[in-house]
């Protein structure tokens, strides 16, 4: 495969549902040595094995790379995978600690994490009191870094496009259906908009991505609120659907005129643009590090921080988690095991790898934030013990 991308093909019609390893084509994502890519790609395997054919909720481990080698396994959310790529490469070669993470989406990650089948799970939206009922232990939710629903488009030669979040809406329910409706002309007097129908780009799989794309437009359309709501899942009746960023991203850079929502990262790892959009201040803007710490430094404690007031903010910004089990001695894991997740998780919110968010499109984590999951860390427990 091109460019060392890793894509497993599903059965669905739908094209590159589900990526195991980001497409490394952005300037930000450097290319792995052989060996490690050779090792994580087999870890990873295993680990999609794993999460997508246990069916029975049975305890299994991903084998290591070595006899008698802890590997830490993880799976979930797409929106912080190229960000968790990264931190955990850095993590394997300092530590010589294998860490994989599988990007099978929110809900399916949670999934995997009820059944016990993996360490911990990453997720873009907090369980609902039904799903934290459902896991056989009390989970932790830390935030790990900030970042964006970018909406990525398809139009050559129309750059720098504006929208509002009434006209995203409106264009994935299907009653904008042609780029040179009058409505999107208005807000964007200087671009010469072609006579082109557009696509919309949707995920097909239950995704913590696409419950902030419909939290923020149920904010910002009562059309949409009520036809569509807030879910992992929106069910559009126009357009096509992938899984995972990757699949959305995809579809976007292949189908011309097309429209999708995607991490910001997955929109220079492949060739769509980005589109400004107007936030709850009336100013357009585009995500950057600035702009989504912006929303989050208006919005203080709040974990819902899309739409945002403050004149500079991103409106679909958003963190994302990792959910995790408070008491460790489940699954015949030795106290060893336990330690290597807490290790893996407090590493991943120190600086040296918050740092890692500001080359991939990402952005830290405020420091109170990340002092407060520091802090619930240091909660987690072995057979009933705090863990050292």
């Amino acid at each position: 495969m091109n460019n060392a991308q890793f894509i497993i093909h599903h059965a669905h019609y739908f094209p590159l549902v589900c990526d195991l390893r980001f497409k490394p084509q952005s300037s930000n994502l450097k290319v792995q040595s052989s060996m490690f890519k050779v090792k994580n790609i087999l870890l990873m395997l295993c680990m999609f094995s794993i999460t997508t054919h246990a069916e029975n909720g049975s305890v299994v481990k991903a084998p290591s790379a070595a006899s008698h080698k802890t590997v830490v396994t993880a799976a979930g959310a797409t929106l912080p995978l190229p960000f968790y790529n990264k931190a955990f490469e850095l993590y394997w070669e300092k530590n010589d600690v294998p860490v994989t993470y599988a990007g099978i989406g929110s809900e399916r990650g949670l999934k995997a994490l009820q059944r016990r089948q993996i360490d911990f799970a990453g997720v873009d939206v907090l369980p609902t009191k039904a799903e934290r009922d459902s896991l056989p232990g009390k989970v932790l939710a830390l935030p790990t870094c900030m970042g964006a629903v970018t909406v990525a488009y398809n139009l050559k030669g129309t750059d720098n496009l504006r929208l509002t979040g009434e006209l995203l809406a409106d264009i994935f329910m299907g009653k904008i259906v042609k780029w040179n409706d009058a409505r999107i002309a208005a807000v964007n007097p200087k671009l010469s908009l072609p006579d082109r129908e557009i696509t919309p780009v949707f995920r097909l799989d239950g995704s913590g991505t696409t419950y902030v794309f419909s939290q923020y437009l149920s904010k910002v359309s009562d059309a949409w609120k009520n036809a569509m709501g807030v879910g992992k899942k929106i069910g559009c009746k126009v357009g096509v659907a992938a899984n995972g960023n990757t699949g959305v991203a995809g579809l976007v850079e292949r189908i011309p005129g097309s429209i999708g929502y995607v991490a910001t990262e997955y929109t220079t790892a492949f060739d769509t643009q980005r589109a400004w959009l107007r936030n709850a201040a009336g100013t357009f803007v585009l995500p950057t590090q600035v702009s989504i710490m912006a929303a989050a430094e208006q919005e203080g404690n709040a974990t819902d921080i899309t739409n945002a007031t403050a004149a500079g903010a991103y409106p679909i910004s958003c963190y994302t988690w990792v959910l995790v089990y408070q008491e460790h001695s489940y699954a015949l894991r030795s106290y060893h095991e336990a330690q290597e997740t807490v290790s893996v998780l407090r590493w991943l919110l120190s600086p040296e790898a918050q740092e890692l968010t500001t080359r991939l499109l990402y952005s830290p984590l405020p420091t109170r934030t990340a002092a407060t999951a520091a802090r619930l860390l240091d909660s987690m427990t072995y057979e009933g013990k705090k863990m050292k």
